[in-house]
């Protein structure tokens, strides 16, 4: 017999692995898409409970950046958050945003870093028209919010998500409650006077108990948000890094939880927000949650000023608004060669102008 005939490969058994190989690969990618279809399919059926306000990425107002910001600002994901409190009124559409969170994540490294504008800040809310922050919201919703950020401190935000602080309560209890680092005196003195205000607010019916000042003090819903709400301590500065510490903690939290937890709390918080992110958005979020992880954060403006302007009442001035905008870019994205536009330049001057800072 030819000997090569006894090196020839056994062409059979080959064909035959290799076919079981393609067999248990298919049946590999069969199941891997039932999974993301049938998670897909469970994450619409809860989206379809969430208030949704439709936002024409077009219509959305962005000043005219230079290439260098624009460049950036590339891989990030930019949010506005919005804290609502009027949930009895029926609907998110509407209502001062008492809390005004730029949410920056980069999609990269998965570093969330937030930016709170405060509310009683002067700026242009529309064309020419200088009031404070959260009087966007009010006057025209999410959109006009939007627009608000953007031309005032030269941000490319397109989606928001709105919050009413009945969710926050509900959130808060379903994760167990969360532990405050330190909780000084007069923050408990005042966070056990809002808990009455809060429980009447969001209908709560169980007994809440009063806290004392510590370390590591744990609280529940209603007493995390009593927390959040908070004003004469470190005034509305104070206030907004409480809400800030509240989000983190519960983001810290929401990582370690199960699946039948973040069910529940899905269920019974998506009736009371709002947002325009798609499912497919929300979803290419979430895919990513495992590499998030909260950075820094901060209040904005960085260096400000109190005062009256004119009929409009006491006001946090930024001193000026492109240095501060500035200072914003750095935080958000590093941006050492961030320019101004011309149109926040000429918001700043308008500013000085009106308010003499």
């Amino acid at each position: 017999m030819d000997k090569d005939m006894h090196n020839k490969p056994k062409r059979g058994k080959a064909s035959r692995k290799k076919r079981q190989m393609r067999k248990v690969i298919l049946v590999a990618v069969v199941v891997v898409l039932a999974i993301v279809m049938a998670v897909a399919a469970f994450f619409l059926s809860k989206y379809d409970k969430m208030p949704k306000v439709v936002i024409n990425d077009k219509e959305v107002k962005i000043n005219e950046l230079t290439p260098e910001a624009e460049k950036a600002m590339e891989g990030y994901k930019n949010i506005a958050l919005f804290g609502l409190d009027n949930r009895s009124m029926g609907s998110l559409e509407r209502g001062n945003s008492d809390t005004i969170i730029v949410v920056s994540i980069n999609e990269e490294s998965g570093e969330i870093k937030m930016a709170s504008i405060y509310r009683d800040t002067y700026l242009d809310i529309d064309e020419n028209k200088f009031r404070k922050a959260n009087a966007a919201y009010a006057n025209g919703g999410p959109k006009q919010a939007i627009d608000m950020l953007n031309k005032n401190l030269d941000l490319n935000i397109t989606d928001y998500v709105s919050v009413d602080f009945g969710a926050l309560v509900e959130a808060v209890d379903l994760l167990g409650g969360i532990d405050i680092d330190e909780l000084g005196a007069d923050e408990a003195k005042w966070l056990n006077a809002y808990v009455t205000d809060t429980v009447k607010n969001t209908g709560y019916s169980d007994y809440v108990p009063s806290v004392s000042a510590g370390q590591n003090v744990h609280l529940n819903g209603i007493q995390a948000t009593a927390y959040a709400r908070i004003r004469y301590v470190g005034l509305d500065y104070g206030r907004t890094e409480r809400q800030r510490t509240v989000i983190t903690k519960m983001f810290e939290k929401a990582k370690q939880c199960d699946l039948m937890t973040l069910n529940k709390m899905m269920d019974e918080m998506l009736p009371q927000v709002s947002t325009s992110l798609s499912p497919t958005e929300l979803l290419g979020l979430a895919s990513g949650v495992a590499k998030y992880h909260m950075g820094e954060n901060t209040g904005f403006p960085f260096d400000k000023e109190s005062g009256d302007v004119g009929s409009l009442g006491d006001m946090v001035i930024p001193l000026d608004l492109e240095s501060n905008v500035i200072q914003l870019h750095k935080f958000l994205y590093s941006s050492e060669e961030y320019t101004p536009s011309q149109t926040v330049k000429d918001l700043s001057a308008t500013i000085h102008a009106n308010t003499g800072y």
